[in-house]
């Protein structure tokens, strides 16, 4: 048995039950934290969208008092999974070419805000499938960006170039 029937037999990392759908992406207004400029994306099912009250909740988290360690010009995604478990993703560009993340949840009522994920441990998840879609139209803006001369209109540029649709 070679490798692939091996992990295809016992740790593929997808439940049997694992039933894909589609997602969509939606953008919203960008938001200024205390040293961030951010573009704002929603993402859910179609059927399921983002509950304005769980967005101005995520962006009240994000408010320009927070003591967010995120700099610069970056993105967020706000990913509801399932009926009611949402994560905040906050990505900034920093060193040159790097996308740098800093992942909070809020788990349905059982919270009554966002917190910290929690990250113990050596191999960790990153972006799911669906959040990928805005992450790949945020490099190839982030691409533009660096190629242009990097000031303020390059930068608005960069921020009206938003992306919608499918994930």
């Amino acid at each position: 048995m070679g490798n692939i029937a091996k992990i295809l037999a016992k740790d593929l990392g997808v439940k049997e039950t694992y039933q894909h759908g589609l997602k969509h992406v939606t953008p919203g207004d960008s938001i200024e934290t205390n040293g961030a400029v951010l573009k704002w994306y929603r993402l859910a099912p179609e059927d399921r969208q983002v509950p304005d009250e769980i967005d101005r909740l995520a962006r009240s988290f994000l408010a320009p008092q927070t003591s967010l360690e995120a700099k610069g010009l970056g993105f967020v995604i706000l990913h509801r999974c399932g009926e009611d478990f949402y994560f905040l993703i906050v990505n900034t560009w920093r060193g040159n070419n790097e996308v740098w993340e800093t992942l909070f949840y809020k788990n349905g009522d059982a919270m009554a805000d966002f917190a910290l994920w929690p990250r113990d441990g050596m191999h960790k998840p990153t972006f799911c499938v669906w959040e990928l879609a805005p992450v790949w139209h945020e490099t190839k803006s982030w691409e533009r960006f660096l190629m242009l001369a990097r000031d303020e209109a390059g930068a608005q540029i960069w921020q009206r170039d938003l992306y919608s649709g499918a994930a």
